[in-house]
């Protein structure tokens, strides 16, 4: 498996820090915004770290466990 260019690290920290932005927000822990969304607690803090290359299925789950948009997740991220 090739391993992640400096640009898609940066992407994927950028991405963590939105999310963990939108869940503070909402008042919300990382393990209470797992189980809405179906995921591990772990799984959360690892996305939310930029340790995860996230899968699109979860950037929605997440996103209706925010109660966003899942662009509101990108926002930030893609500029």
């Amino acid at each position: 498996m090739p391993s992640a260019t400096p640009k898609q690290l940066e992407q994927r920290a950028a991405f963590g820090a939105r999310v963990r932005e939108l869940r503070t927000a909402a008042g919300l822990s990382q393990e209470e915004l797992a189980h809405r969304a179906g995921l591990d607690r772990s799984y959360v803090g690892q996305v939310e770290r930029g340790e995860r290359n996230i899968s699109l299925d979860n950037i929605h789950r997440i996103a209706g466990a925010l109660g966003a948009d899942a662009g509101a997740l990108l926002e930030r991220h893609l500029a």
